[in-house]
C-alpha cells in the first residue's frame, strides 16, 4: 500500500478562468449540446440587458459556416476605459474576471438577466477563440482571446479569422491595451462578440440547435416589445430564386422573415452586422431618454415599414413584437379559446438586505428598497394540457419559483371562492368532500406567461432555473388576488360571460377527475367478479397475466369472430369498436366521456384519463390497434391515437401503444412447396417477392389473394400474420417530441381547417405512396 503523503503540497489552486475549464459543469450545467446553447444564451442575454436598459433596439445573431457564433448589438458598448482596481480595460475585466460587471449595483441596470457576472467570462474560458469589437467614442476597439487568455492572433486572412491561427499570449500581469481598428460616428455604439466553442471542452455530439435558438429569440422578442432580433444562418446553402418580397410576410403585431436570395445577387451593397447596427445605434442614442414612452410607436413603425435585409445567406429570420406577453399567450394558445386573454400587471416594492460595495471596495450589508414589476397574461382553452412559461428579466425559469408560486396561490384562492359563491348555479355539492377544486382542475387548458422584473434577482444556480427571491411571492399573490379576483367573479366590466365559461370548464374538469377516479376503481381487475363490470363486448383474457396482457382494439364485428379463434385467451383480450370513433381533438371533454366507444376504451384500459391518468393502474402491457390495411383503417388508427394522445398520453410516452401490421397479399406456392404461403405488406414488396420467386424458379398460384380486411382471413392466417407473438409484426407508436406531436395532432385533427389545407398543398409534391397503407 502506497504511503499517504497528503499535505499542503497536494493542494491545487486554480486561478482565473482555469477553474471554469476544469469544472465547466458548475457554470453551464453540461458539456453537451445543452451547455453549448447555454453559452449562447449568456451572450444573447447580455445584449438583451442593454435593451432592457433602453440602450439597444436591434440584436443580430449569426451562425457562421465555420462553426463560430456572433452576437452583435447596438447598445452602449462594453466600457473601454481602465477599471481603477484591476488597472485593466473594461473589456478585459468583463471577459476575463469572474463575478465582474455592471450588474452588482443599481446604477447601470435596473433589471437584468445576468447577475452573477460570470456569463461572458465563462463563455470566453470555454472558447478556443473569442473576438470582441466595441464601438465607443467614435472608434472601433478590438481584442482577441484564446481559452480565456488575451493576446494577438496572426490570421492569414483577416476576413476569415480562425482559432487555428498562430496566437501570442499577452504576458502575465501586463495590462492589455485595446487595439483601435477603425472609426465610427460618435453616436454609434455597440458590441460584437464572436466565439468558437472549444472542442477540448465540449463533447463530439454537442451542436447548436437552430430550432432552440429561434424559440429563444422569438420568446425574447415577445418579452421586450419593440426589440428587433435578426438571426442569420450561414450553414444553409444558397438556393432558390424567390425574391424577398415573395418571402416576406408582415402582420400588425409581428415580423417573422425567412429570406432566400438568388446566389447570383450582387453583394456590393450588402452590409455586415456592424454596418446594419450603426443606423439603429444612432437612432437608439438619440432617443434613449424617451425610449420608454415612445417604444410602442417606434415598434409600430418598424412593423408597418420593415426594412428588407440584404444578407447573402439562405436563411434569415427577424422577430419584432409589440404586444408583449399578451401576444406571447396568443402564440402559445392551441385549440378553441374559452376566454379572452386576461392581463395582470402592476408594480410594488419590497425591502431586501444585500451586500453592497462601498467606497473602500469592501462589502457592507445594507437594506435596499427594490421595485418589482409584474406582467402576467393568461387564457383558458378547451384542452386539458397546461402551458405555463415564467420569466425573470426575460430569462426563462423552467422550474418556476416565487413568482409562479404567488400566481398559482392567487388564482387558486379566487377560483375556489368564486365556485363556492356560485355553487348552486355550477351544480357543485359543497357538502361532498370529493367536490373540491384542486389546482390541476384549474390549470387544465390554462395558457399563461408570468413575468417579473426586479433588480439583482436571487436564482438557484447559474443556470437560473428557479427564482428564489422570497419577497416576490407575496407581491405577485396580492396582485393576482385583487386583479384576477375581479375578473373571475365577473365584477370587472366585460368579464361576466367569460368568467362563467371558465368556471364551468374548471368544474367540468373536477367532475371528470372524480368520475375518472370512480371509473378506475370500478374497472380495476382484482378478481374475476370485478371483470364482469367491463363492457359486455369485451372478450377479456385470463387474470393474473397483467405484465404480459395485450388488448387488441379490433375494427368491426366481422373481424372479431376470427380474432377470437386466433387469439391466445391466456393473455390476449379483444375489444371491438364500431367504425370510426369520435374525433376527440374537436370534441369537448364532456362529449368524449359521453361517447360509448371512447368511454369503453378508457374503462377497459382501467387507468383513468386526462390529468388523473395513472399508468401504474393500466390493465394491459400492450394496447394494439388492429385495423384493416386500407385508408379507412389508417383513419381509425389516427382517431384512436388522438384519443390516446389527449387523454392517455403516458401509454404512448412509455411505449405501450402498438399498431398491428396485417398483410395485404398472400402468395400460395405450388410444386414441391405446395401448402406453403408467403405474406407481403405492400405492393412494392409483392412485386419484389414475385420477381425473387421467378428468379429461383419457384412456382406459385397466379391468383394472388389480396386481403381487403381482417375478416377475410381465417383464424390460422390471422394468428400467424398478426396476433401470434412468435410470427407477427407490430409497429410501436413513439413520441420522441411531445411538443411536435401536439402540433401535428392539432394540425391534422383540430378545428382549424386552413392550416390543414395549407399543409396538404405544401406537401403534395412530397407525397410518397409507399409511406401510407393502401
Amino acid at each position: 500500500m502506497a504511503k499517504d503523503n497528503y499535505g499542503a503540497e497536494s493542494l491545487t489552486v486554480l486561478e482565473g478562468l482555469d477553474a471554469v475549464r476544469k469544472r465547466p459543469g458548475m457554470y453551464i450545467g453540461t458539456t453537451d449540446s445543452q451547455g453549448l446553447m447555454h453559452c449562447l444564451w449568456e451572450i444573447i442575454d447580455n445584449a438583451v440587458d442593454e435593451a432592457l436598459a433602453g440602450a439597444c433596439n436591434h440584436i443580430i445573431v449569426t451562425l457562421h459556416d465555420d462553426g463560430s457564433v456572433e452576437v452583435a448589438d447596438n447598445g452602449r458598448g462594453i466600457p473601454v476605459d481602465v477599471e481603477p482596481k484591476t488597472k485593466l480595460t473594461g473589456v478585459e475585466v468583463v471577459l476575463t474576471k469572474l463575478h465582474a460587471g455592471a450588474k452588482f449595483g443599481n446604477s447601470s441596470y435596473g433589471a437584468s438577466g445576468g447577475l452573477h457576472g460570470v456569463g461572458s467570462s465563462v463563455v470566453n474560458a470555454l472558447s478556443s477563440r473569442l473576438d470582441v469589437e466595441v464601438d465607443r467614442d467614435g472608434k472601433t476597439h478590438h481584442m482577441a482571446f484564446h481559452q480565456g487568455h488575451p493576446g494577438v492572433y496572426s490570421d492569414v486572412d483577416p476576413e476569415h479569422p480562425s482559432p487555428d491561427s498562430p496566437f501570442k499570449k499577452t504576458r502575465k500581469n501586463r495590462p492589455t491595451e485595446l487595439e483601435i481598428i477603425g472609426k465610427v460616428s460618435p453616436k454609434t455604439t455597440g458590441t460584437r462578440i464572436r466565439y468558437w466553442a472549444d472542442p477540448e471542452i465540449f463533447n463530439d455530439t454537442a451542436e447548436f440547435s437552430y430550432d432552440q435558438l429561434i424559440d429563444r429569440v422569438r420568446q425574447t422578442s415577445f418579452l421586450v416589445p419593440g426589440l428587433k432580433i435578426t438571426v442569420i444562418d450561414e450553414n444553409i446553402p444558397e438556393t432558390g430564386d424567390e425574391s424577398i418580397d415573395e418571402m416576406l410576410e408582415v402582420d400588425d403585431n409581428v415580423i417573422e422573415q425567412v429570406t432566400e436570395e438568388n446566389t447570383s445577387a450582387e453583394t456590393d451593397d450588402i452590409g455586415t452586422s456592424a454596418d446594419i447596427l450603426q443606423e439603429d445605434s444612432a437612432e437608439a442614442d438619440e432617443s434613449a431618454e424617451s425610449q420608454e414612452n415612445d417604444a410602442a410607436t417606434q415598434s409600430q413603425e418598424t412593423v408597418s415599414q420593415p426594412v428588407q435585409p440584404k444578407y447573402p445567406h439562405a436563411r434569415v429570420e427577424e422577430f419584432c413584437h409589440t404586444g408583449g406577453v399578451k401576444d406571447f399567450v396568443d402564440f402559445l394558445s392551441k385549440g378553441e379559446a374559452v376566454s379572452d386573454i386576461w392581463r395582470i400587471a402592476g408594480e410594488d416594492t419590497y425591502v431586501e438586505e444585500t451586500q453592497a460595495v462601498g467606497d473602500d471596495g469592501e462589502l457592507h450589508a445594507q437594506k435596499v428598497t427594490r421595485d418589482c414589476a409584474v406582467d402576467i397574461a393568461m387564457r383558458w382553452t378547451n384542452g386539458y394540457d397546461t402551458t405555463m412559461r415564467s420569466f425573470v428579466n426575460v430569462v426563462e425559469t423552467p422550474g418556476g419559483g416565487m413568482h409562479v408560486d404567488g400566481f398559482l396561490q392567487g388564482i387558486t384562492k379566487q377560483v375556489r371562492k368564486a365556485i363556492e359563491d356560485n355553487a348552486r348555479k355550477l351544480k357543485v355539492n359543497l357538502k361532498d368532500s370529493h367536490m373540491k377544486v384542486e389546482r390541476d382542475d384549474i390549470l387544465a387548458g390554462l395558457v399563461a406567461v408570468v413575468t417579473v422584473r426586479i433588480a439583482e434577482p436571487q436564482f438557484q444556480g447559474q443556470t437560473k432555473d428557479v427564482l428564489g427571491t422570497a419577497q416576490v411571492k407575496p407581491i405577485v399573490s396580492r396582485m393576482t388576488d385583487k386583479q384576477f379576483g375581479e375578473m373571475i367573479t365577473g365584477s370587472k366590466r366585460g368579464y361576466k360571460e367569460q368568467s362563467g365559461r371558465v368556471l364551468e370548464k374548471i368544474v367540468g374538469e373536477m367532475h371528470a377527475r372524480v368520475q375518472a377516479r370512480k371509473t378506475k376503481e370500478v374497472t380495476r381487475r382484482k378478481n374475476a367478479l370485478e371483470s364482469a363490470s367491463m363492457p359486455p363486448k369485451l372478450s377479456d383474457c385470463q387474470p393474473g397475466n397483467d405484465d404480459v396482457a395485450e388488448l387488441f382494439i379490433v375494427e368491426g364485428d366481422s373481424a372479431l369472430g376470427t380474432a377470437k379463434a386466433a387469439r391466445n385467451s391466456g393473455f390476449q383480450a379483444l375489444l371491438p369498436i364500431r367504425g370510426k370513433i369520435l374525433n376527440v381533438q374537436k370534441a369537448s371533454l364532456a362529449q368524449m366521456l359521453s361517447n360509448k366507444e371512447c368511454a369503453a376504451i378508457i374503462q377497459v384500459v382501467g387507468a383513468g384519463s386526462g390529468a388523473s391518468f395513472d399508468i401504474e393502474q393500466a390493465r394491459y402491457n400492450k394496447i394494439i390497434m388492429m385495423t384493416d390495411a386500407d385508408v379507412d383503417g389508417a383513419h381509425i388508427r389516427i382517431l384512436l391515437l388522438t384519443l390516446f394522445y389527449r387523454y392517455m398520453r403516458p401509454l404512448i410516452e412509455y411505449g405501450h401503444v402498438y399498431a398491428a401490421v396485417p398483410p395485404l397479399h398472400r402468395i400460395a406456392l405450388t410444386g414441391t412447396h405446395k401448402g406453403e404461403y408467403i405474406y407481403t405488406y405492400s405492393d412494392d414488396e409483392l412485386a419484389g417477392k414475385l420477381a425473387e420467386l421467378d428468379k429461383k424458379h419457384i412456382g406459385y398460384n397466379e391468383d394472388i389473394q389480396r386481403y381487403k380486411g381482417l375478416g377475410e382471413m381465417d383464424a390460422d392466417q390471422l394468428a400467424d400474420t398478426t396476433m401470434d407473438p412468435r410470427t407477427r409484426m407490430l409497429r410501436r407508436i413513439r413520441m420522441e417530441d411531445a411538443e411536435q406531436a401536439s402540433h401535428i395532432f392539432s394540425l391534422l385533427m383540430g378545428d382549424d381547417v386552413p392550416p390543414r389545407k395549407a399543409f396538404i398543398v405544401e406537401n403534395a409534391d412530397d407525397f410518397d405512396r409507399s409511406k401510407i397503407d393502401t
